[in-house]
Order: structure tokens, then C-alpha cells, then sequence
């Protein structure tokens, strides 16, 4: 049977919990031979824990994070903690290694890099500390689950999310761990979905996957300029 074609799709704002069970419906759907498939989104507000995330890396009890309207999940993914919500670029791979998962992290890094370079940021990965950081501050984060050879979970790219939010934890479980954003290095940001098209592209040439849009019209990007780059960017 013939390989489908990979598609990405833009989900707009959606919750953590239920984007978790459509990538393990994907993922069961490559295992069979169905076609890989990169979601991009953004998450209501919401905590993750990964595999390795320990409960004191959260600095809020549950109570209080639900007064603040978010929610606590925990994940399949590796890594500790991390934050995602709105001006965030979330994207899940949920495709077929082609190499190692080192190998697949560093290619979704990369593409990201280039991305950002196109921006006016210029980002490095840090296999120590999975991310993309700009001086000591990070402003991507990485973390995979994968199964039978087939990946979930991704990146989080933080364009203009509320920065305050990532004081609510130890980001990554890093202490003392800057977090900072496209909006917060430029001045100005473009929003995920208008980035969505660019960071599938770059993704597909990295990983080697050719992803078709779902959509029928390309999005444009407004892209800051670099003129308004702030000091120290």
C-alpha cells in the first residue's frame, strides 16, 4: 500500500487533555500505516509534568492554579515541568523516526532556529537542557514520548504568552531558569497562526517530511521588523 501523504493542521486554541488523546489516536493511526501528521495550536493555560517532573517544580497548590483558571496535567512526554497557553506556538510531530529521538529533537530544533533566525532571533540548542535559548534565557522547549517508533508531543515556542505565567513553576526543573519570547526580544511577535505555514515548512525540511496544509489558503505572517529589537536582544 502506498505511503498517504502527511498533512499538518492548525487547531487554533484547544485544551491540553483532549489534544493528548487525538495524538494517541494518530499515533495508532501511523503504526497502521496512516499518514504522520503535525498538529499546531495553542493550549488553553494549562501545567504539564513530564515522565521525570517532580510535584515541587509546581510552586502553586492545584487550588489556587484553578482559581487562576489553569489546569495541572500530567504528561506523557520526557522532561519536568514547562507552562503553555495563549501566545504560545505548541507543535506535535506525530510521525516515524527516522533516525534516533536525539537525531528527531535536534532536527525539530533546528528548523525552529531557522525560523527564528528569519525573525531577527538568534536562538542555540542545548542538548543539556532541551531548548532553544537566547543568552541564559529559553524561549523553545522540547519534550517526546515515542512508541513502537512513532513520536508524540514536541515543542513549545513561546511568541507572546503572558511570561509571568512560567513563575508559577520551575521551568523545566531548572532553578533560576529565564523564560523569555519573541515579543519580548523583538518588541512585537507574529502570532502562531500566522507562523503556523513557516514552522511546518521548516519542520518538513528538517525531519524529512513533506506536509501538506489541510487548509485551502497559505497564511500570511506579519513579521516584526528589526527595527524595533529591543537592547540586549
Amino acid at each position: 500500500m502506498a505511503e498517504q501523504q502527511a498533512v499538518w493542521r492548525w487547531l487554533g486554541r484547544v485544551g491540553f487533555a483532549d489534544t493528548a488523546a487525538l495524538q494517541e489516536e494518530l499515533r495508532h493511526q501511523v503504526i497502521a500505516g496512516g499518514a504522520e501528521t503535525l498538529l499546531l495550536l495553542e493550549h488553553d493555560p494549562v501545567i504539564t509534568m513530564g515522565r521525570s517532573a517532580l510535584e515541587a517544580n509546581v510552586l502553586v497548590e492545584e487550588g489556587e492554579l484553578a482559581r487562576r483558571g489553569v489546569a495541572l496535567h500530567r504528561a506523557s512526554r520526557g522532561g519536568d515541568v514547562t507552562y503553555h497557553g495563549p501566545g504560545q506556538l505548541v507543535g506535535y510531530p506525530i510521525v516515524r523516526l527516522r533516525g534516533g529521538v536525539r537525531a528527531h529533537v535536534e532536527a525539530m530544533a533546528g528548523a525552529i532556529a531557522d525560523v527564528l533566525r528569519e525573525l531577527g532571533v538568534e536562538a542555540v540548542y542545548r542538548s543539556a537542557a532541551p531548548g532553544l535559548w537566547v543568552g541564559e534565557a529559553k524561549v523553545c522547549a522540547f519534550g517526546v514520548n515515542v512508541h513502537r517508533r512513532v513520536t508524540v508531543h514536541g515543542f513549545a515556542l513561546n511568541l507572546a504568552p503572558a511570561l509571568d505565567s512560567f513563575q508559577l513553576i520551575v521551568p523545566c526543573g531548572i532553578a533560576g531558569c529565564a523564560v523569555t519570547s519573541v515579543r519580548a526580544l523583538l518588541g512585537d511577535a507574529p502570532t502562531p497562526q500566522a507562523l503556523a505555514p513557516r514552522i511546518a515548512a521548516a519542520l518538513g525540511s528538517h525531519l524529512g517530511i513533506s506536509f501538506a496544509a489541510e487548509q485551502a489558503a497559505r497564511l500570511s505572517i506579519a513579521m516584526p521588523s528589526r527595527a524595533t529589537r529591543m537592547d540586549g536582544a
